[in-house]
């Protein structure tokens, strides 16, 4: 059975963020917590018993998994059924809690007060989850017999971060949305520019882009997320979780500053946008200008090839570039999604076995998701799917599996989202002219309020 609640679904998703489309708000946050963090032991309903696997199961029964999903996963939860007709399901459509609707926390919270109503699988949008469901006691550990350490072990280096407390897995990550540097590769070659490997490098190109080729781009920093693209992967310590309420913060290291100054430069030449990458805007003036474009694995295929048009045999992928005479290659993350079991499920084989085809199956996964699996092997599969369509100019494969484990780890997944933040301190100046290194301040600023307003403490 299949049915909707609360919020209609959005068709959005941190896979694809296509803006009015498939654009959800991940919140960019920590919980790949610190020694100290504690996570709360959720408990089970009436008639619960004590097992190995960490937590006070519910009384066990035959009865109808309750899955739900948004309507851009709808298929994975069809699909399952589709293949497994024996199993009883009730699958409900929500929001999925796009652009951080918190309409999963809402609901948990009524749950609790009433000691029913838990939905026993749920996918959700945003990374962060685990910031609040473990300590509601909603989400099951998972690590602790109820995956297989196969199966845990084969997702990518730093994926399950963002579910894990503690040494405590508690979700399972759906999809990554890891940068890497798409570019023009007929252009490229017409004018005889080398491929960017180093920051150093890109700008230069840029500034040269903007004197020989006006009006053609080599990014474009007006979107919300453009932080975790550029600031994410340029180690800026805005953003690091150190335990289950503490953050660190300063935006003005060496680090933040100067990729904040490349972004400056670039967009007062000309060659970087502050347009945002799915504005009419964008789309109708500098769409077909785009030579270069760091951004995460899902622009293949929701911006260049579904809102852009751009044509076949264009696009290449590259990897992300790196400050100069760094060892240790980063970058950042623009989504993904998460999978969740709850702790009061009374259909805890069901559950589990849902999870690691959801997440793992070459099925779903490697053949039908939008988004780059979290799941390396399905991944694999996902990209050869990829390489056989032949739309990219080049095989994305090397850079994107490459970047997958290259995440830096300091940026974190904590309850606020930087992505809200930026879009009310920092995009209004960018548009009226006002450059990012004069906005970090009040970058700072306001971090530390949205941060200490959702509980944390914070340090500098």
């Amino acid at each position: 059975m299949i049915r909707t609640t609360g919020a209609a679904p959005t068709g959005r998703s941190h896979s694809s963020r296509r803006r009015g489309a498939l654009l959800a708000s991940c919140a960019a946050l920590t919980l790949a917590l610190a020694s100290a963090c504690a996570a709360a032991t959720p408990t089970g309903g009436g008639g619960a018993s004590s097992t190995p696997s960490g937590f006070k199961q519910a009384a066990q029964s035959d009865g109808a998994l309750t899955v739900w999903v948004d309507s851009d996963r709808l298929s994975a939860a069809k699909l399952y059924q589709k293949e497994n007709p024996s199993v009883k399901m009730d699958i409900v459509t929500y929001d999925g809690d796009a652009n951080g609707s918190n309409y999963l926390q809402t609901k948990v919270q009524l749950f609790n007060r009433t000691g029913k109503g838990w939905p026993d699988v749920v996918f959700s949008s945003q990374n962060n989850e685990a910031s609040w469901a473990v300590q509601a006691g909603f989400t099951a550990p998972l690590n602790q017999g109820l995956i297989s350490a196969s199966t845990l072990s084969g997702f990518a280096t730093g994926a399950n971060n963002p579910c894990t407390v503690n040494g405590t897995v508690y979700c399972l990550r759906n999809d990554l949305s890891q940068t890497v540097l798409w570019y023009n590769k007929p252009l490229m070659d017409k004018w005889g520019y080398t491929v960017p490997t180093t920051w150093e490098q890109f700008q230069a190109l840029g500034d040269k882009v903007a004197t020989e080729h006006p009006g053609y781009l080599v990014g474009d920093a007006g979107d919300t997320f453009a932080p975790e693209i550029y600031l994410w992967a340029g180690k800026c310590g805005a953003n690091q979780i150190t335990g289950p309420k503490a953050v660190t913060v300063n935006t003005g290291s060496a680090n933040c500053t100067r990729m904040a100054g490349l972004l400056d430069d670039l967009i007062k030449k000309g060659s970087m946008s502050v347009s945002g990458v799915f504005s009419t805007d964008f789309d109708k003036n500098k769409g077909g200008k785009v030579l270069l474009m760091p951004g995460p694995a899902w622009y293949g295929g929701a911006v260049f090839q579904s809102t852009l048009k751009t044509p076949a045999k264009q696009i290449a992928t590259a990897p992300m570039p790196q400050w100069s005479g760094d060892t240790q290659p980063t970058v950042g993350n623009v989504g993904g999604g998460t999978w969740l079991l709850s702790a009061h499920s009374a259909h805890l084989k069901a559950a589990t076995a849902f999870m690691t085809w959801v997440t793992t199956s070459d099925d779903y996964q490697g053949k039908l998701a939008p988004g780059y699996p979290a799941s390396t092997s399905a991944a694999s599969t996902w990209l050869a799917a990829q390489k056989a369509g032949g739309y990219y100019a080049n095989d994305i494969t090397a850079p994107l599996q490459a970047a997958a484990n290259q995440v830096w780890s300091d940026w974190g997944y904590g309850q606020f989202s930087q992505e809200a933040i930026w879009a009310a301190t920092v995009k209004p100046g960018l548009t009226s002219g006002k450059s990012i290194v004069s906005m970090l301040p009040a970058w700072q600023t306001a971090i530390t309020h949205y941060a200490q307003a959702d509980g944390y403490k914070v340090s500098q």
